[in-house]
């Protein structure tokens, strides 16, 4: 049994093919043979009842007459064969020169050779036993019928000589085509295992081999979107996070340098602790970013409200804004349910509060609000502050991107990271845009 897959499945292709030829080939012949040999038994058994029925024992001249005017008419008088036995073996009338003995069955359709105006032909026969022991041969030179025969013969050889050259033909194809489909899913497999993990399988239909394709490609889109984070978060590593230990470094060789009081020491200490506390937390960030992108199963999601979940965030947030200086609100609305998870979507919203907040400035208004549309539910903040340049507002789910102008504040950029994160986790999406003025961050979950 071959080894590949292709050449098996062009195999029991072939074999297939070949049993459905035999079938149809074998069904053909014998529905042909089959449907002339019955036509012709049929006229056999009326025609021999009824010259038996006319045989009269003490006159036999009207049957032989009946005899003769058959094999006379120019109808089958071709291939007619008849013959009339007298009890004590005695030909009276007929065609025929030899014919099979006398003990041969009655009342039974034989195949057998007879003489036939001094020629052997091959016939069938009915014989019939008349009342006073005589003998009526009734029967049918079957040569046309053997040359039918062997013309349907010889084509079913030549149709199924040409049909086993097309079944060998169509095999070589379909194996041909297989294994260039799947050389095609190798080749780009040999090449995304080289490096190259923008190589995507080529699409050319819709059968299975296309649908097996793009469910490839997706998983190929998820694969290397989740290597350019880390990738991407490699890279910010380096250079984001390189200053902060050199700051911590530089604070604490500094100390050990100098000459310094006690207090002296403990005020670098405290620094150098609080920046390694600010170290801990972008790393804090970057786990619930990975946690989130390496995706949950929809099974395990629950019945939340969002309505519910705005109240409690604006509820936990009232008292810092109102330190800020913020008025924060919510749009009230009946309850909205949706399917997802609770403490994520709650830390997405806290985290998209929070940086109203702190960047809308004193005076403004933040405002939460939850809905649905033909896209799906969403929830939503916005305010009326400074805004973002529309130039800016398609970094702003960067990791570590932070504007020029508010690198003085807290903050390390992963914020709206994290909160995309979560939207694309529950198969949606965050939409930034201008609220002119002001920012409204979107977090819209899968319909």
């Amino acid at each position: 049994m071959p080894k590949s897959i292709a050449a098996r499945l062009a195999l029991g292709y072939g074999l297939l093919l070949a049993i459905s030829i035999a079938i149809v080939c074998g069904v053909f012949y014998f529905g042909t043979i089959g449907v002339l040999d019955r036509s012709v038994d049929r006229k056999l058994v009326v025609l021999s009842a009824r010259l038996a029925a006319m045989y009269l024992p003490e006159d036999s001249s009207r049957t032989s007459a009946e005899i003769a005017h058959l094999l006379t008419d120019r109808t089958d008088s071709d291939s007619e064969i008849f013959l009339l036995l007298g009890a004590d073996g005695r030909r009276i009338s007929g065609n025929l020169s030899s014919w099979p003995v006398a003990d041969s069955p009655a009342g039974k359709l034989l195949h057998v050779n007879v003489t036939r105006e001094g020629r052997v032909v091959p016939a069938r026969l009915m014989i019939r036993d008349l009342s006073d022991g005589s003998r009526l041969y009734v029967g049918r030179a079957m040569l046309e019928s053997d040359s039918i025969r062997t013309l349907v013969l010889r084509s079913i050889a030549y149709g199924g000589g040409v049909a086993i050259v097309l079944m060998v033909a169509g095999a070589w194809l379909f194996r041909r085509q297989l294994e260039a489909r799947i050389g095609q899913i190798r080749r780009t497999a040999a090449e995304i295992e080289a490096g190259d993990l923008s190589q995507r399988i080529p699409v050319a239909s819709d059968d299975e081999f296309g649908k097996l394709s793009r469910d490839i490609n997706r998983m190929l889109d998820r694969i290397e979107h989740l290597m350019d984070g880390v990738r991407h978060v490699s890279n910010a590593i380096a250079h984001d996070l390189r200053t902060p230990l050199g700051r911590v470094r530089n604070k604490l060789d500094g100390a050990l340098r100098q000459q310094q009081t006690v207090a002296a020491y403990e005020s670098a200490a405290q620094s150098a602790i609080a920046d390694i506390d600010d170290l801990t937390r972008v790393f804090d960030k970057l786990l619930q970013i990975a946690a989130a992108e390496s995706g949950m199963r929809p099974e395990y999601f629950s019945d939340i409200d969002l309505q519910q979940i705005g109240a409690d965030i604006v509820e936990m947030y009232e008292a810092t804004a109102d330190e800020q200086g913020v008025l924060l609100v919510q749009m009230h609305g009946p309850d909205l349910p949706a399917r997802g998870d609770r403490n994520l979507l709650g830390s997405a919203l806290a985290s998209l509060v929070d940086n109203a907040i702190k960047y809308a400035g004193q005076g403004s208004t933040v405002e939460v609000s939850c809905g649905q549309d033909m896209a799906g539910a969403w929830l939503a903040v916005s305010d009326n502050g400074p805004g973002v340049p529309a130039s800016e507002l398609p970094k702003l789910t960067q990791r570590f991107y932070r504007l020029d102008k508010s690198r003085h504040l807290p903050g390390n950029g992963l914020g709206l990271s994290i909160v995309a994160a979560i939207a694309a986790l529950h198969g949606g999406s965050l939409e930034v845009e201008d609220a002119a003025p002001g920012l409204c961050v979107r977090l819209r979950l899968n319909h």
